[in-house]
């Protein structure tokens, strides 16, 4: 998730849908709260939660800038990609 000066947040959700909605509606208090971090810039799938954990915790120890080359690796312009979901 990040805002629009490009504040980062990284997570782990078992309902990315469901985890974009709350953030979209500040419904957690925290770190994303506080700043505001509404847009979905980049996310991966997997199936197993333990892997999913991992990568976390790996990206979230990447330097700013290796984090900044992995959103702009699929999206450059830092599009909101949560808004080509349907609203149903």
């Amino acid at each position: 998730m990040a805002n629009r000066t490009k504040t980062i947040y990284t997570g782990v959700t078992n309902n990315l849908q469901r985890r974009v909605f709350e953030h979209k509606h500040l419904m957690t208090k925290g770190f994303a709260y506080k700043y505001k971090l509404t847009k979905l810039v980049y996310y991966e799938v997997g199936r197993d939660i333990k892997v999913a954990i991992s990568r976390e915790k790996q990206i979230k120890g990447w330097l700013r800038k290796k984090k900044i080359a992995l959103i702009e690796s699929v999206n450059p312009e830092w599009k909101d990609l949560s808004e080509e979901w349907s609203s149903g």
